[in-house]
């Protein structure tokens, strides 16, 4: 499902990266790297730094020290504002404005299309309910709303924080399946979840504890390097192993 551009820099580069809140170190010198044209998952449990590192990602987020470059420039660089779609975990759209109203705002505000709301309206399954008011949506369909309108202006990177929680199964089958055609046609989603069993869905996974990356690789790959059958067993065990080596990272055999 890899359909990276030839001779491309990675969609993320990370260094070095810490970021304090409180006084507290969330991030303690991260280094990570996502390719292009995959669907990389974000795991980890609630409160480990998921959300601060995708804040970081797209340059909302104060850093300490570090450098994080999003398809080969400074995260949060002028030049990204229509190239990457950001999914926060809190619905991102107007409750008192309809779908349509919603996405149509929200196209303007990017430079998109005119007719980029109805092409991302179809994609994300609402035909249908553009003239329902934002606030009489279900959970899952409000969901799609801040979906399509990330997808406006067909950004090269997708940073979704924990897209699918609180969704029925069906819905959550339904998005990692758009999520996979995104990155067959060239966008880079990364996908953030506390929710194991969905890390099988994904053609790369990194696996974060207490603000580090203790895993890079693919899901059949940390299955085998473990001895694990599924993934919250293999997060165990490398859990484990970091804490008796004090290694901040258990990685693929490819650099970084």
């Amino acid at each position: 499902m890899m359909n990276s551009s030839a001779g491309a820099g990675p969609a993320i580069a990370i260094r070095g990266l810490r970021v304090l809140r409180g006084g507290l170190e969330v991030l303690p010198g991260l280094d990570l790297t996502v390719p292009r044209g995959q669907v990389t998952g974000l795991l980890g449990p609630s409160g480990c730094g998921k959300s601060t590192l995708m804040r970081a990602i797209v340059g909302v987020q104060k850093i300490a020290a570090g450098s994080v470059d999003v398809l080969d420039h400074p995260a949060g660089s002028s030049v990204l504002r229509s190239r990457v779609g950001y999914v926060t975990q809190a619905p991102s759209v107007y409750a008192d404005l309809s779908v349509l109203e919603n996405l149509r705002y929200f196209a303007l505000v990017l430079g998109a299309p005119k007719n980029d709301p109805r092409r991302v309206i179809e994609e994300v399954g609402l035909t249908g309910r553009e003239h329902d008011l934002t606030a009489r949506l279900s959970g899952g369909q409000r969901a799609r709303v801040c979906l399509a309108a990330a997808l406006l202006g067909k950004p090269e990177l997708l940073v979704l924080d924990e897209p699918t929680v609180g969704l029925d199964p069906v819905l959550r089958r339904d998005l990692w399946e758009l999520f996979h055609r995104l990155a067959d046609a060239g966008t880079t989603p990364l996908v953030s979840s506390h929710v194991m069993d969905e890390a099988a869905r994904c053609d790369r996974l990194l696996l974060m504890r207490e603000g580090r990356i203790i895993a890079d690789d693919t899901h059949d790959a940390l299955l085998a390097r473990t001895g694990a059958t599924h993934i919250e067993e293999a997060f165990l065990t490398l859990t484990a192993a970091t804490a008796d080596t004090g290694d901040s990272a258990l990685t693929t055999g490819e650099p970084r």
